[in-house]
């Protein structure tokens, strides 16, 4: 458990803003005192963060208190102290684009670009992040009353030009790394490329990545890969592998979903499953044509919302929302989460569970929009009979458990002679 200690400015950065709750045991906003300081006391982490997609924003701070609905970010430092997060892994994500050398370049440069930002970020805000590299750094960090960055990559592809960017990017902080996206890329399938399968899981190129990320001691993740894919990873991977933002398919049948059967084997090799909250993945949403062109036709007009300036945030938020109100679909809330998270615990177990929910990805449901109100899901755990031993390991506990496995392999692999040796 750890003990955190603020430093004067998070505290001032809380002040008038923080989730009121009464140490006599009043329940504001749903959440107990117990819960709340439970929720305290333990290391809170998410491994899934897309907020890196804001760094570059014209005017963004992550020490400035934003608004989902109102600038397009759902978390910054004192939304990060109001809900407890103590961090997780903060993600290079890059969008799937052509597959040839000029692609391949645009991917390397996407990715390497936005490893800077992570690190710019640090430099710039070193009194409350720090880079940590392992599980003994997270503890430390959050000891220190700073903010834990852990650096993951959602798709490969920046490395589909030159596999061997891996190691730089290790030396760089890279700790995880989830194999595709939305489309089957050089190292795998993914779940939802609408061509189907290109390589029947992984290339033979993926393979390889595999053993290496397992070299150097790096997470796989299996999100958004397709069921060979995670098949393959468990059968090939040294270490045990993740799922760092993923929901039940037994809740909502979605290519993007696990079932339980596959659920069971990844806890049954000691890996660890981090439950999603994308809407879309939680509960049926229809596809409405004209509200997709509309959308879209948005979007084209406005630019990528990463790039968008704060003077043209409301627009933009005016016209979606009118979009919106012309062609409504089902909205997934708190409950459709908790049906999704409490499922998959029963599955796995709690020593396999953890929390990945997407944010600044699409992440955050109608009753858990941002960071601030995730002492909500703890407050739930307890409700629903989970101790603390198990909330403490779903909240941190098995991502560096995993992490330590990881390191662990990879110091054994790197003292072992390869055969061409």
């Amino acid at each position: 458990m750890r003990q955190r200690a603020l430093p004067f400015a998070a505290l001032l950065l809380i002040a008038g803003h923080a989730l009121a709750w009464d140490p006599a045991g009043a329940k504001p906003g749903g959440i107990s005192a117990e819960a709340r300081a439970l929720h305290e006391r333990i290391l809170v982490l998410d491994t899934h963060l897309d907020t890196p997609a804001n760094f570059a924003r014209p005017g963004w701070r992550i020490t400035d208190r934003h608004d989902h609905h109102g600038d397009l970010a759902q978390v910054d430092l004192p939304r990060m102290i109001e809900g407890g997060l103590d961090g997780g892994f903060w993600v290079i994500y890059t969008g799937q684009g052509t597959r040839d050398a000029k692609g391949h370049r645009q991917a390397r440069d996407h990715g390497l670009s936005r490893l800077v930002e992570i690190r710019e970020m640090l430099a710039a805000h070193a009194d409350a992040f720090e880079l940590a590299l392992d599980a003994d750094d997270a503890r430390r960090i959050a000891g220190e009353g700073k903010r834990i960055v852990f650096i993951s990559m959602e798709n490969a592809s920046p490395l589909a030009g030159d596999p061997s960017l891996l190691e730089l990017y290790h030396r760089l902080g890279l700790r995880m790394l989830g194999i595709t996206h939305v489309r089957n890329n050089d190292f795998g399938d993914s779940s939802t490329d609408p061509a189907g399968a290109e390589w029947q899981g992984l290339s033979p190129t993926g393979r390889a990545l595999v053993a290496e990320a397992n070299r150097l001691g790096i997470l796989l993740d299996a999100s958004h890969a397709s069921d060979a894919v995670f098949d393959q990873l468990l059968e090939l991977s040294a270490s045990p592998i993740v799922l760092s933002h993923t929901s039940a398919d037994a809740i909502y049948d979605h290519p993007r979903n696990i079932d339980d059967a596959r659920i069971r084997r990844l806890a049954a090799q000691g890996g660890v499953i981090h439950v999603n909250a994308y809407g879309g993945y939680l509960v049926p949403v229809a596809k409405i044509a004209e509200r997709e062109a509309a959308l879209a036709a948005l979007s084209e007009r406005y630019g990528p919302e990463s790039r968008m300036t704060a003077e043209r945030i409301p627009a933009y938020l005016a016209e979606r929302r009118r979009i919106e109100v012309r062609y409504p679909v089902r909205q997934a809330g708190f409950e459709d989460y908790m049906r999704h998270l409490l499922h998959i615990l029963k599955v796995a177990g709690p020593r396999h569970v953890g929390i990945g929910a997407d944010w600044d990805g699409g992440g955050g449901v109608a009753g858990l929009e941002d960071v601030a109100g995730l002492p909500l899901i703890t407050a739930r755990l307890l409700d629903e009979g989970y101790s603390e031993a198990d909330i403490e390991a779903i909240w941190g506990g098995n991502l560096l458990r995993v992490l330590d496995q990881a390191r662990k392999v990879a110091e054994r692999l790197q003292k072992t002679p390869s055969a061409q040796d």
